[in-house]
């Protein structure tokens, strides 16, 4: 089916939605908890950036839960993107930010098509970066194309780096939080999330019809999310995209990041004793406490003094997530979830042995769960291969802002499919819907995913890897 024949489709899906309450404000404008917010209007997208849901994390808020934002009176501006979180860019980062870090940076973006008038589903979108870059702002990550379709989007930045994940035993002795602890990025997600429960019915959106997506550290942070006993309820569904197996990223407690903590202010002459070490950490200009880490070089050397650490399982805020999917102790919600055919690792490396894993964990206990593998390379890339993230762009239907005048009518008919299925599995659970070849529900006996093939097509398939993968699983879990 053509990209007109379905968008007429997915204008009359806008258009049956259940009518939701009249508001008196302009469309461009939403009451939010705060505050008035103004948009803008775009070929038929009404776009808010820059609302923030928690206040700026700076001086004495520097590694402290999110606090609540501040009311405004009046209307606030909300068409600009407001900064993304503090980080050293990475060079050859596949997203390029678009506006630049800074330590206030608790902000998120709403998109929804203007026409609609009844409660609409919300995507959610959490960006990756290794937990070191990344952020809500770069042009490929724009909602409005899914908002198109009939959809709200939302996306919102989380702490990154030493500010989204730093422990410091004064930190602990001083118990700012009631025990929340280090995992400040992951609490950044779960107050957003939070944000739309309590404020989205005000520009249109369904709180109870949330659906969740990341991919890479974003991806990660769906298993999170989906386990986390803070996050129950403030979504209704989940995408993972090249989320790895849903292993806890450090090895280590809230103990060992204290000791990395302690490393690092040792390093800006900082001592483990002195009653103002609390002060002098906080009182660090962004870019001394950023210092130079980013993609590049997180991966710590032998030999080396480790001075970061990664989100890890604390038992609170985050839970050993291949654990609770054993158990059974997760939200048992209609999950998508799978990696690219090239993605990190190889062609039976984690990310894709991982989607496999977790998707036969989870439908074993009677969750729907579709599994994709995106083998399909932009024509502008030559046959490179299915990068790690070269999906992206084809789930938001924004191919041809990545690759812009060498964006192909295939490259356009792929972003146009990968989306609706998408936005199918926002509004129902399913991700099939008219015109769409059939995405069969994933079952460890029959093993099927769908797979987005280098031809452009999208096929139902038994997995060819299935074997390998079996294998490679086996050998990580001896």
């Amino acid at each position: 089916m053509g990209r007109g024949r379905r968008n007429l489709l997915t204008a009359a899906m806008i258009a049956t939605l259940v009518p939701g309450c009249s508001q008196a404000l302009p469309p461009s404008e939403a009451k939010t908890e705060s505050g008035v917010v103004r948009g803008s209007d775009d070929a038929g997208v009404i776009s808010w950036k820059g609302i923030p849901f928690a206040a700026p994390p700076v001086g004495d808020l520097r590694w402290r839960a999110p606090q609540p934002a501040a009311s405004w009176s009046g209307v606030r501006d909300a068409t600009q993107y407001g900064h993304d979180c503090m980080q050293k860019p990475f060079a050859s980062d596949a997203a390029p930010l678009g506006t630049p870090p800074a330590e206030d940076c608790l902000y998120l973006n709403v998109w929804k098509p203007a026409q609609a008038k009844g409660k609409l589903p919300v995507i959610f979108w959490i960006y990756g970066g290794g937990f070191v870059n990344g952020g809500s702002s770069p042009p490929t990550y724009s909602g409005a194309e899914l908002a198109k379709k009939g959809v709200m989007f939302v996306s919102a930045n989380y702490r990154l780096g030493r500010f989204g994940t730093f422990a410091h035993p004064k930190l602990t002795a001083a118990n700012g939080d009631s025990g929340f602890f280090a995992n400040y990025g992951y609490l950044d997600q779960i107050a957003a999330l939070k944000w739309v429960r309590r404020n989205i019915a005000a520009f249109g959106g369904d709180p109870d019809n949330v659906t969740i997506i990341g991919e890479s550290a974003g991806g990660y942070s769906v298993h999170f999310l989906l386990t986390s006993p803070l996050a129950k309820g403030l979504f209704a569904k989940a995408v993972v995209m090249s989320g790895g197996d849903a292993k806890a990223i450090e090895a280590g407690g809230l103990r060992e990041a204290e000791r990395d903590g302690l490393a690092f202010a040792r390093t800006k002459g900082i001592a483990a004793g002195d009653p103002r070490s609390l002060a002098k950490l906080r009182a660090l200009a962004p870019d001394d406490v950023v210092g130079g880490l980013n993609l590049a070089n997180f991966e710590i050397k032998p030999g080396e003094v480790r001075t970061f650490s990664s989100p890890f399982v604390d038992g609170k805020i985050a839970v050993d997530a291949a654990k609770a999917y054993a158990s059974g102790e997760f939200s048992h919600v209609p999950l998508m979830i799978g990696a690219t055919g090239d993605d990190i690792g190889g062609k039976a490396g984690y990310m894709v042995a991982g989607a496999r894993a977790v998707a036969g964990t989870i439908a074993r206990q009677g969750v729907p769960v579709y599994e994709y593998r995106f083998s399909y390379v932009a024509q502008a890339l030559n046959d490179k291969g299915a990068w790690h993230a070269t999906d992206i762009p084809f789930f938001f239907d924004t191919q041809a802002i990545k690759y812009g005048e060498a964006t192909t009518p295939r490259d356009e008919d792929m972003g146009d499919t990968i989306s609706s299925y998408l936005v199918n599995f926002a509004m129902t659970g399913d991700p099939n819907g008219p015109g769409l070849p059939g995405w069969p529900r994933y079952s460890p006996k029959t093993d099927e995913l769908m797979e987005f093939t280098p031809a452009g097509i999208a096929a139902a398939t038994h997995d060819p890897r299935g074997a390998e993968l079996d294998r490679e699983n086996a050998k990580v879990d001896e």
